[in-house]
């Protein structure tokens, strides 16, 4: 059985697909491509059809990163074929729980940077680069990549969980 994984932001073209992008490359590397699918969406419909930002795909791709990405809005009926709804910061982890259907689909969804140990607890955003420089892409890159090593080991010991 398939866990699935969805990165949420705002618009789904910074930080969502940057999360896709680093999670489907940790999840190949630790040989679990078959059992984890990971994805990406928007709490809005802004920029729905588009691919990503350039800075984005530029940003992944100087670091080694593969993305295939056209945006979409998250829609409430997806809660009942996800086991993990990743927000990108406190906003859209709000918005997430109040459009879940039930308390069980509300728990599912989690901060990214709650996956990193050495965050500070009182500020798990990862800021929204979108209308600064290209030194924003990095930090957004380097909070995501600190988040994943963490987050696989969670989706690693679900899946375990449902082999035993």
């Amino acid at each position: 059985m398939t866990y699935r994984v969805c990165f949420v932001c705002t618009g789904n073209i910074c930080r969502s697909p940057m999360a896709e992008a680093v999670f489907h490359a940790r999840v190949a590397d630790a040989g679990l491509d078959d059992l984890v699918e990971a994805d990406s969406a928007g709490t809005g419909g802004w920029h729905e059809g588009e691919g990503a930002d350039p800075r984005t795909a530029a940003v992944l791709a100087e670091h080694g990163y593969d993305l295939d990405h056209t945006a979409r809005q998250f829609q409430q009926s997806w809660f009942s074929r996800l086991d993990l709804i990743v927000a990108l910061d406190s906003g859209h982890l709000r918005a997430l729980r109040r459009l879940a259907p039930t308390e069980r689909d509300a728990a599912k969804v989690r901060l990214l940077r709650s996956y990193d140990p050495a965050a500070d607890g009182d500020d798990l955003d990862v800021p929204d680069p979108y209308y600064g420089g290209q030194d924003g892409f990095e930090e957004c890159l380097e909070m995501v990549e600190a988040a994943s090593t963490g987050l696989l080991a969670a989706v690693r010991e679900q899946v375990e969980g449902r082999a035993a």
